[in-house]
């Protein structure tokens, strides 16, 4: 089974959500999210994330978010959503940042 990675580079932001939309639900489906070169990260970009996810739910697929830039793992902590990703990564950077 062959891996479909969408890289995000720049601003995942509400003025480049319609822009990246179209991309995240793809034909055939993006399996990997790799957000190592997101700058900046809004509620409108992790509301495209969350879309993702859910269609990807509804498909009985999953997709998987790596290479968390810190811009993301800043706003996945302040909005506490790592856990609706089931992002392990994000999740293991809050508990040892809780530890410090």
């Amino acid at each position: 089974m062959s891996q479909n990675t969408l890289k995000i580079e720049g601003e995942l932001t509400i003025f480049r959500a319609m822009e990246l939309k179209p991309a995240l639900l793809a034909t055939p489906p993006v399996d990997e999210i790799d957000l190592s070169g997101v700058t900046d990260l809004d509620t409108a970009g992790v509301q495209l994330l969350m879309l993702a996810k859910k269609t990807a739910l509804a498909q009985q697929r999953d997709v998987k978010l790596t290479g968390h830039s810190p811009a993301v793992l800043d706003v996945f902590e302040l909005l506490n959503v790592a856990g609706y990703f089931g992002d392990h990564l994000v999740m293991d950077s809050a508990k040892n940042n809780s530890r410090s």
